[in-house]
């Protein structure tokens, strides 16, 4: 059950860096490259959202078919235990909303960077036309 973790959190974390490289000033000659990469990964990448929701609703039937440990009826073993997973459901959900938080940032600056880009493009062509 791991795995599917490990692969939310390298695509939140490919998402981020993706963010990071289109909004840093001073990399334009990267920028177009990386703008054509991103428009290429906006469809594979939004795979995350259905994957999100799934693992979303993996939380919750964890957490409604669970044990209950309510005040002396369980060990300290089994109410640590308990508590662990209450720790893990919320860093697992916490990593959730960070993947779609991510992508639609993701999603949201491409294409407001190619709309720069393409209103530079004709402010260039206005100043070559006077």
């Amino acid at each position: 059950m791991a795995l599917e973790w490990v692969v939310l959190g390298y695509a939140a974390a490919a998402e981020a860096i993706m963010v990071l490289l289109l909004t840093i000033p001073g990399l334009d000659g990267l920028r177009r490259g990386l703008i054509a990469v991103t428009r290429n990964l906006l469809k594979p990448f939004l795979s995350v959202v259905p994957f999100c929701l799934f693992l979303l609703m993996d939380i919750y039937w964890k957490y409604e078919t669970r044990p209950k440990c309510e005040a002396d009826s369980c060990t300290p073993t089994e109410h640590l235990r308990h508590q662990k997973s209450i720790m893990k459901s919320q860093r697992n959900a916490l990593l959730i909303a960070s993947a779609l938080v991510f992508y639609w940032l993701l999603y949201s600056v491409t294409n407001l960077v190619v709309k720069i880009e393409q209103l530079n493009q004709r402010v260039e062509r206005l100043k070559n036309k006077d």
